[in-house]
């Protein structure tokens, strides 16, 4: 009878960790918002103007922006001849610092230059788009940034992207459902290396953009399984990728105290 009786379950030690690292974390964002709010309350009005009138340009760009159809593409491509290439090129990489899905560029690169040509000019403004979001978003915030990452919510996960960020970096990439902008704007944030980053992005990046060059008639003709299942496989691949990366030690470094 004794044996029966009731007995309350302890807190799994697993379960004690989670809580204090969603406690560590609500933290860090919290003061994140207050380090934030303080310092734009000592801006001057310049300033905030100035910043003010980017954010709303940077909101409209994201809202009303949006990829020429194709049709206007190949009207642009016979007007410009050979340079066409080149102003796609820089199309891509202009469209892609917004949060608008590149898909359809992709497509189009597959369609008006071939799979070959298509897929190298695809990947290289991938690569470029995402280099140049980077570095623009880390000179803007960067330095506001960097004494905030030593909080110990996110320092280990910082010094774990200072290490090789390019594991985590190339393994989200390859996940379908992982914003490409949005891993730039993040990245930036942190003290993932930009070469590594950008080599990452281009090898992580490969497979999803030669499937949808090669495979260009989803958007076409409809749903295509063999591209859902090249999505799935690279999907997989990729959290494969973080788990890895997950279960990998970190060097401990004097300077990441």
């Amino acid at each position: 009878m004794a044996f029966s009786c009731c007995s309350r379950r302890r807190p799994s030690v697993s379960s004690t960790t989670d809580e204090q690292l969603v406690g560590k974390i609500r933290e860090f964002m919290a003061s994140l918002v207050r380090d934030a709010v303080d310092s734009m309350r000592a801006w001057s009005w310049m300033k905030r103007c100035i910043i003010s009138a980017g954010l709303i340009l940077f909101l409209a760009c994201t809202i009303f922006l949006e990829v020429p159809p194709l049709s206007v593409l190949r009207g642009w491509a016979d007007s410009l001849g050979s340079s066409f290439i080149i102003v796609f090129w820089l199309l891509y990489v202009a469209i892609t610092q917004f949060p608008i899905p590149r898909t359809l560029l992709t497509l189009a690169s597959g369609v008006l230059f071939g799979p070959a040509l298509g897929t190298l000019v695809a990947l290289t403004a991938t690569t470029a788009s995402a280099m140049l979001s980077l570095v623009v978003v880390r000179r803007l915030l960067g330095e506001w940034m960097a004494p905030r990452l030593k909080h110990p919510a996110v320092a280990s996960i910082n010094t774990r992207l200072r290490q090789r960020g390019w594991l985590a970096v190339g393994s989200l990439r390859l996940i379908a459902g992982v914003p490409f902008s949005v891993l730039n704007y993040v990245a930036a944030l942190t003290s993932v290396r930009v070469i590594p980053f950008g080599a990452a992005t281009l090898i992580g990046s490969a497979p999803g953009t030669c499937a949808t060059v090669f495979i260009g008639d989803t958007l076409t003709t409809g749903f295509n399984p063999v591209l859902a299942v090249v999505t799935v496989g690279l999907a997989c691949l990729g959290f494969v990728g973080l788990l890895i990366d997950a279960k990998a030690p970190v060097r401990n470094q004097p300077n990441d105290a």
